[in-house]
């Protein structure tokens, strides 16, 4: 066994060992629990060691994993920026919300933290944003004051629309104020807004009024780079590639020096969760505070010749999704779940953790139950929507617009307006290496999941022609 392997297999141990206590319901005490969300972008949920990643080391993920809930599952329900971000915020689809690049969260429309607001919770937001519709055309997005009144009613906010220059990094913002003064934050961006955050956790009005926070970091997002420590511990030829990456070596070479540093970025923000967990604890808030770590989508890196995301394919509609925290809350030890969690799940969830019902025109569905041992208040989603309402226009991007669904018993599907796409048993085929939407052998199974998808669409009032066969 390599040293990687012996830490990461330690740490989970290590964790499990941990939880030998009884299962708890709910949180013990009177004191309002606490939740951060921890947010990458464009990172897929097998890039992480405990998701079965062999080249990558990510010891602070695995051992939330092994405290905590790890919903092997996720899906990012439309694998673009703005359309993912819009729905975590609201629990509203792309197609009511924000369906597409660049296009604007509406005005007046309340978001999770107006509800937190509401209970009285301090919310703060840290980070990338690219909810304000502006346009890169226009100029560098990093320089766009977002105004107060478009900060989704967090009380501090101090982010950027949008950067794709990690060393570069520029933030505005503040306690609700205008702020429209961009100041450059020193080093690299993920350990920068990350110290951000933690000296937000380390105010001593933390401990007096319950939080909400939301730390939301651009890497590993391309250009694939990372400090020089991280980047010095990856060789892109001695990685080994998902066996749906092609045998070109025009593919092959480019995804061996991505991921390259892809890795060394997400292992950077690995370090970075770790220096998170390790404030809760100097300040006593760990014993009380949830962390769900998640991305908005994934990326491609040559699996099936493609890169990026926008595409319904495992590498960029997986993401990982994972609850943990102190250790009381999950005392059942390591739990994977199956469940189909979407986009619109996250926001029901994170305000069941905390014991605050979800406001009517929230459309998801909560998974807080899980965490404490509940009975379901309702049945869980057999499975999950799939969109891209509008396609980018990017390269390495699909540019129709397309529907799907993936079930809870791991079957997917894919169409575009009138016309099947794919069809994977993901069960036999993890790696999507057989589609077989025009296999007359399956049609039975294709006409299930067209009439299954045809309802998503109707119970979601979405406009989009769906196959009739």
């Amino acid at each position: 066994m390599n040293r990687r392997d012996f830490l990461v297999r330690t740490s989970a141990a290590v964790g499990a060992a941990a939880l030998a206590r009884s299962a708890v319901s709910a949180p013990q005490g009177t004191a309002k629990p606490n939740v951060i969300w921890l947010i990458a972008d464009q990172m897929r949920a097998q890039a992480i060691a405990c998701n079965g990643d062999p080249n990558v080391r990510t010891p602070n993920i695995d051992r939330l994993s092994a405290t905590g809930i790890n919903f092997e599952r996720a899906r990012s329900g439309d694998p673009l920026c703005s359309p993912f971000r819009g729905t975590m915020l609201t629990s509203r689809y792309p197609h009511h919300m924000v369906p597409g690049h660049e296009y604007p969260l509406p005005d007046n429309q309340p978001t999770i933290a107006n509800v937190f607001n509401d209970a009285g919770y301090h919310t703060a937001y840290f980070g990338k944003w690219h909810l304000d519709g502006y346009h890169e055309s226009q100029g560098r997005a990093a320089f766009h004051i977002v105004p107060p009144h478009r900060r989704g009613g967090f009380k501090t906010w101090i982010g950027y629309d949008n950067n794709n220059s990690p060393w570069d990094c520029w933030v505005h913002g503040g306690g609700g104020k205008d702020d429209a003064t961009p100041h450059k934050l020193s080093g690299y961006e993920t350990d920068a807004l990350t110290d951000l955050l933690i000296q937000h956790v380390k105010d001593p009005a933390r401990k007096e009024t319950p939080f909400f926070a939301v730390l939301s970091v651009q890497p590993p997002h391309n250009p694939y780079v990372a400090p020089a420590e991280y980047m010095s511990h990856y060789n892109g030829e001695q990685l080994k590639l998902r066996p749906n990456v092609p045998p070109i070596v025009a593919v092959e070479k480019r995804a061996r020096r991505e991921l390259a540093g892809y890795y060394a970025q997400i292992e950077n923000w690995d370090t970075n969760i770790g220096r998170v967990i390790d404030a809760l604890s100097e300040t006593g808030l760990l014993t009380n505070t949830h962390i769900m770590v998640f991305s908005d989508h994934g990326d491609q890196h040559g699996s099936h010749g493609q890169f990026l995301k926008t595409n319904p394919y495992e590498e960029s509609t997986r993401i990982p999704m994972i609850l943990s925290g102190e250790q009381s809350f999950y005392d059942r030890g390591t739990m994977r779940s199956d469940a189909c969690f979407a986009p619109v799940d996250i926001a029901p969830t994170t305000l069941g953790l905390c014991g605050i019902t979800a406001p009517s025109w929230m459309e998801g569905y909560d998974y807080s139950w899980k965490r404490y041992n509940r009975k379901p208040a309702r049945p869980e989603p057999d499975s999950a929507y799939l969109q891209l309402v509008v396609p980018t226009g990017h390269g390495d991007s699909i540019n129709t617009p397309w529907r799907g669904i993936v079930t809870r018993d791991g079957w997917k599907y894919a169409c575009f307006a009138n016309q099947s796409w794919m069809l994977f048993n993901l069960n036999e085929d993890p790696y999507e290496l057989a589609n077989l939407a025009f296999n007359a052998r399956y049609k039975t199974e294709r006409r299930k999941l067209i009439a299954r998808l045809k309802q998503w669409v109707a119970d979601t009032d979405d406009k989009f022609a769906i196959p009739a066969d």
